[in-house]
């Protein structure tokens, strides 16, 4: 199927409907359709099972391939020639055959508040009600201020948006990332990475393909970026060995600087009164590795050991 793609120069990407998603699909295809004029690109879009379940949080019905797996099912089914995901909806552990065969450049990994005066977490005021669909946002809100009332909040981000004019919000939390490929004028504060720290992959795209698919693999290395898709690499290695086989809030970024990587994670209790952060450096060309390190140093700790045994007791995550 993929060689008949290929010979008739047709490609099709497989995404997810919401307007954030189509605008990253739209990006790998036009980068395509830029350096191969001649390719016909064509985007599909697919529901996924977080498409349709919008009225219980993340947190009680578990996060993993929720926004994935039905368009990873379309392209182990040659449905779909490559798919286009953000990067923090991606489960460490790829179905049987697939692989993320690139990443472009990264964009701003941090998280934003939004809020009609603009508020940082410092200056909302006590009691304020702060929108979330993210426990790990929740956690280390509740780390920084403990006297917010963080509730669910479900939606593509036009609904988030919403919820907030309308009132039913003081503030709320998103990627920042996000906001600035949709290109939404909001009044803001953009959180540094010390005070919340993203999730893996956060700000980045994937493009994943079969293994074996090399026709499509040699087209979408003109989208990778290096530094970013070693960058994810150290991130999701880090990620894999601190989940622990259940839902926990877990940060990570890891950054580049010329030949050397910085990698900082942390696991974080329910009621964000507890955590464990680490770091580790070192060779970029190592990235993979140190993240699989910083984890095992982690987990050596006796806090983040407590957190895990917290969250391995549990059936459902409250909210």
């Amino acid at each position: 199927m993929t060689g008949f793609y290929m010979k008739n120069r047709h490609l099709i990407i497989g995404s997810r409907s919401s307007k954030l998603a189509m605008v990253q699909a739209q990006y790998v295809r036009g980068v395509l359709k830029k350096f191969y004029p001649a390719l016909d690109v064509e985007i599909e879009t697919i529901k996924t099972a977080g498409d349709k379940i919008k009225d219980v949080a993340l947190s009680r019905i578990g996060d993993k391939g929720l926004f994935t797996k039905e368009i990873e099912d379309a392209l182990l089914a040659r449905r779909i020639d490559l798919a286009v995901h953000s990067i923090k909806d991606l489960p460490t552990d790829l179905p049987e055959g697939l692989k993320i065969a690139a990443v472009p450049e990264r964009e701003d990994p941090r998280e934003a508040l939004v809020s009609e005066q603009a508020f940082t977490i410092a200056t909302l005021p006590r009691g304020s009600r702060v929108g979330t669909s993210s426990l790990r946002r929740r956690v280390q809100l509740l780390h920084l201020r403990d006297d917010l009332n963080i509730s669910d909040l479900r939606g593509n981000v036009d609904t988030r948006v919403a919820k907030l004019k309308n009132g039913s919000y003081d503030a709320i939390m998103l990627a920042y990332a996000g906001i600035k490929r949709l290109g939404l004028k909001l009044s803001l504060s953009v959180i540094p990475i010390e005070e919340i720290m993203p999730q893996a992959g956060q700000g980045a795209v994937g493009i994943e393909i079969r293994d074996g698919a090399e026709e499509i693999e040699k087209l979408v290395k003109v989208l990778d970026d290096a530094d970013s898709h070693l960058a994810i690499d150290a991130e999701r290695a880090a990620l894999a060995g601190l989940e622990g086989g259940c839902q926990v809030p877990i940060g990570v970024y890891a950054a580049i600087t010329g030949d050397r990587i910085d990698i900082k994670a942390g696991i974080f209790s329910l009621d964000g009164k507890d955590g464990e952060l680490a770091g580790i450096e070192g060779s970029k060309k190592d990235a993979r590795k140190l993240g699989q390190s910083l984890a095992e140093n982690i987990l050596n700790k006796k806090t983040a050991c407590r957190i895990l045994v917290e969250f391995k007791n549990m059936w459902r995550v409250p909210v």
